[in-house]
């Protein structure tokens, strides 16, 4: 029988344990693994077939707030039987001819290359794979799995673009933002063009303005070395937080194909406006005490900014996106305020003129809520704010929501790349953030649990308007 090979560089690194190795096993455990499937893991300490395993278990054994469910021992076995090792250096070009041989034991027609590694070692990865053969189809597809960051800035996502395309076709190349895996930005889909209730409101005619916010209550962690460099807008607002304002905002695909909403998130993501003067990059508190961070670092752990699009749809709504860590809770979510109707009724009472928010929540409590008003009971007239709700049913912890790494995983096996980037979605997100980037001097201080900067309030309340508090009074297990 012919395998499906899953060649993973990198296996032992941070990426491996908290996203992938978990997802393998939640797979397994679902049977949504192929039957044909090897999985090849690639480090460069040598380790025996007994110590390789017991790393596994280990893994799947760790706390991990990404997968907290338990751990059959009966799925565990089995995925073992289907994981391998081979130790080696990546810019050696013998540990290539050693996969190519190891591959070819397994009857491998049919490979995927999954990259958790430095992106320096990058062009070794691919020139070796070219001078073996391995990035040949002639046999069976040969698909690349490689993770965001793509790229620092516009020019080096041109390069790393550049040089996929010395080796790989386009439909070959499989960038992965894990976001793009997450069920409720996926649902924003069905809810927008699955009903004929709401998408005709998405519009300047009854929107006011739009808020994203991703917030985590929690610091770098081990990340230092790492996060020092890139920062809050280009770990996050250059991928994550665009792709969620791209999936609230554009316009109907023509089909659900890869190629139709790729095209309208790209349209999305060309139309914004990048304006360095409504920019605001904030920093924790002990921020340059962490582990592995520069003692002088002005890298931001914060930053809020002012945008439009630059299209009829949605001409002169702004977006107001915020991004941080050490703030007061962990949310990520989607608000879409519309304008309060000057004819409204009762909007003399209290809350007579609290406006109505659609929300997506991308976690935690995931789920769709419109806030609407609604009449106390009694015999007295008063409004209170409530939540019309889609939640989804089970514990979030029991792996009923597929994980996004274990979706993009299964998309990749059937060479589906609608929920994945392309070289142009990639450099439009860049061209929009490079701009806001050379803007960032000394951030602003502030303190751990805070929503952030006074700076940051103050963009917004320059408009009248404010920051809204993200609730949990919705979708709640």
């Amino acid at each position: 029988m012919k395998s499906l090979s899953l060649v993973f560089f990198g296996i032992t690194s941070n990426l491996a344990q908290k996203y992938f190795i978990p997802a393998l096993y939640d797979m397994c455990e679902k049977g949504v693994l192929p039957d044909n499937l090897v999985i090849l893991g690639n480090a460069r300490t040598p380790m025996s077939k007994e110590e390789f395993a017991l790393y596994i278990h280990k893994v799947l054994h760790l706390p991990n707030i990404h997968h907290q469910h338990s751990i059959s021992e009966d799925a565990l076995e089995r995925l073992l039987k289907k994981f391998h090792y081979l130790a080696g250096h990546l810019d050696d070009q013998a540990f290539y001819k050693q996969l190519s041989k190891t591959l070819s034991s397994f009857n491998c027609t049919q490979t995927i290359f999954y990259l958790a590694t430095y992106p320096d070692l990058y062009h070794h990865i691919f020139e070796n794979l070219q001078k073996i053969g391995l990035n040949k189809q002639d046999k069976g597809f040969v698909r690349l799995m490689i993770e965001k960051p793509i790229g620092h800035d516009l020019q080096s996502a041109k390069e790393l673009n550049e040089l996929l395309l010395q080796y790989f076709k386009e439909d070959q190349i499989y960038r992965l933002d894990h976001y793009l895996g997450k069920e409720t930005l996926q649902n924003i889909l069905t809810f927008r063009f699955s009903n004929g209730i709401f998408e005709p409101l998405i519009s300047r005619d009854y929107i006011d303005h739009i808020q994203i916010t991703a917030a985590e209550d929690f610091g770098i962690g081990s990340r230092g070395s790492y996060y020092d460099r890139l920062g809050a807008l280009k770990d996050v607002g250059q991928n994550h937080q665009l792709q969620m304002l791209a999936f609230a905002t554009m316009d109907a695909p023509a089909e659900f194909s890869n190629e139709a909403v790729t095209k309208s998130r790209i349209k999305i993501l060309q139309s914004l406006i990048p304006n360095r003067k409504k920019v605001v990059f904030g920093q924790y508190e002990g921020y340059q005490k962490e582990q592995n961070v520069d003692p002088q670092s002005q890298t931001d752990t914060f930053y809020a900014l002012k945008t439009y699009l630059d299209n009829a749809r949605f001409k002169d709504v702004p977006i107001y996106i915020r991004a941080g860590k050490k703030l007061a809770q962990t949310v990520t979510e989607i608000s879409i305020i519309f304008k309060t109707p000057v004819n409204r009724l009762l909007k003399n009472l209290d809350f007579g003129e609290e406006p109505n928010v659609l929300i997506y929540r991308i976690q935690p409590n995931e789920g769709i809520v419109l806030k609407i008003l609604t009449k106390v009971p009694g015999h007295t007239v008063k409004l209170e704010p409530q939540y019309m709700q889609f939640c989804y049913r089970g514990d979030p912890h029991a792996h009923y929501i597929p994980d996004p790494h274990e979706r993009l995983l299964v998309d990749t096996i059937h060479g589906d790349q609608t929920f994945f980037n392309a070289a142009e979605e990639v450099e439009a997100q860049w061209a929009f953030i490079d701009p806001l980037a050379t803007a960032r001097g000394k951030p602003h201080i502030y303190k751990a649990g805070s929503w952030g900067p006074e700076e940051a309030d103050k963009l917004i309340e320059e408009d009248g308007r404010a920051w809204l508090e993200p609730s949990m009074d919705f979708c709640r297990i």
